[in-house]
């Protein structure tokens, strides 16, 4: 079981390449966070302060690792229903004839995500964490090396829908970007801070459904500057294509 959020892993996430010619490698990281630990709350913090240090040295790595080949990579959070996948979708769809991309898709179970990224024609390797609730600098870096990425390029991580876990964990990312649509409501900023404190850029989707919702936008992007002042933000919707140019502006600013 995860000391820090609780979520057991049972034997470790399975990390599946979606090949080519329709055909699935697949191979089975051990990745067991099963103590012997007291009652105490010395040990539960002792337990959580190892956790996340050994994390971080991964995460270190893997940074190393991008920076060393220009590879930018991004760690796209959000709670389930955000619209992450689509957006991530129709960014490959209009950047990938111009643009190396690799994608890491995190999921407890099924390859349904890596699926829609690989008819894209885009390499791709799911992630399935089973009983976990987040992705782990490690599992980035087994899923990196069935990748193979080439310099110069983005490595898109989209990460398990959960805003509160996958905070604490880096991946050794280059940037966090958190998505959040409207039809969650003003008030996810004030609810999940960790998630949006950590992020640097805040995607604000479905912006096409503003006309039928009663949501303020002012009271939104206001809550999210109340816990972090720097966020970068883009009002998107994944499915018209509004707004999708400045965020490619962005992206392709950044490599």
């Amino acid at each position: 079981m995860c000391g820090t959020c609780g979520c057991g892993t049972g034997s470790g996430p399975t990390i599946v390449k979606i090949e080519d010619h329709g055909h699935s490698h697949e191979h089975t990281h051990e990745h067991d966070h099963t103590h012997e630990h007291s009652h105490s709350h010395k040990t539960v913090i002792e337990l959580e302060q190892d956790i996340l240090q050994n994390n971080n040295l991964l995460a270190a790595r893997n940074r190393g690792y991008f920076d060393a080949k220009n590879i930018f990579a991004l760690n796209l959070v959000s709670s389930p229903g955000s619209g992450k996948t689509s957006f991530l979708e129709r960014t490959l769809a209009d950047l990938k004839d111009q643009y190396p991309f690799y994608v890491i898709e995190g999921d407890q179970q099924t390859a349904n995500d890596a699926n829609r990224i690989h008819a894209l024609q885009v390499p791709v390797v799911q992630v399935n964490t089973g009983k976990g609730c987040h992705l782990e600098s490690d599992m980035i870096y087994d899923a990196v090396k069935q990748l193979a990425p080439k310099d110069n390029s983005f490595l898109m991580i989209e990460n398990v829908g959960n805003l509160v876990c996958p905070a604490m964990f880096d991946l050794g990312e280059s940037k966090r970007v958190v998505v959040i649509s409207i039809t969650e409501g003003e008030d996810k900023p004030i609810k999940y801070p960790d998630m949006f404190l950590t992020s640097d850029v805040c995607i604000i989707n479905k912006m096409d459904l503003q006309p039928y919702l009663k949501v303020d936008m002012d009271k939104l992007r206001n809550y999210a500057q109340q816990v972090n002042p720097k966020l970068v933000f883009f009002e998107v919707s994944a499915t018209t294509g509004e707004g999708m140019k400045k965020w490619y502006d962005w992206l392709i600013e950044q490599i």
